[in-house]
């Protein structure tokens, strides 16, 4: 099965036949083992991955480190849950270190994305700290490597 992940998070397009023929496999046994990954939550979705720079989208990134307090008998997953579930927020991790948590998020503008952590974050019960880190430029996400900005005739980046 790890094989199967592997060549699925490398390339969610390829087909159960293609999976079936790298992994010397039936291609019903293929279509059985992802299925059951689906539902056993270990294969968790499919996404695409585009470099939004190259396109009109506006649109801001930030990681955002946050020190909380967390509650007795709740931990860090009661408030993980909490900021999982703003739309805004694309990825939350719990991190080792001078903070708790590593949130990115996606704003259309900094201000957007200052007002989020001001009004939503911050505010919240047992957020200490917040530090904000806005991202001027992707290189590398998930493993693919992001081709050079589009840059116009006066050098600025597009």
């Amino acid at each position: 099965m790890k094989n199967i992940l592997e060549l699925l998070e490398s390339d969610s397009r390829l087909t159960h036949e293609q999976i079936a023929a790298m992994c010397n496999k039936e291609v019903g046994d293929i279509r059985k083992m992802i299925e059951d990954g689906e539902r056993d939550g270990i294969i968790l979705g499919y996404k695409t991955i585009i470099d939004w720079d190259k396109t009109d989208r506006e649109y801001v990134s930030a990681l955002i480190e946050i020190k909380i307090a967390p509650q007795k008998d709740r931990g860090f997953d009661h408030m993980a849950e909490r900021i999982y579930n703003y739309p805004e927020v694309q990825s939350l991790y719990l991190m080792s270190g001078g903070f708790d948590l590593a949130v990115i998020i996606e704003g259309r503008t900094m201000k957007e994305v200052a007002y989020f952590v001001a009004r939503k974050l911050a505010t919240l019960d047992d957020v200490v700290s917040t530090a904000t880190h806005f991202v001027l430029r992707k290189y590398k996400d998930k493993g693919v490597i992001y081709g050079p900005a589009v840059v116009d005739e006066r050098g600025n980046c597009l």
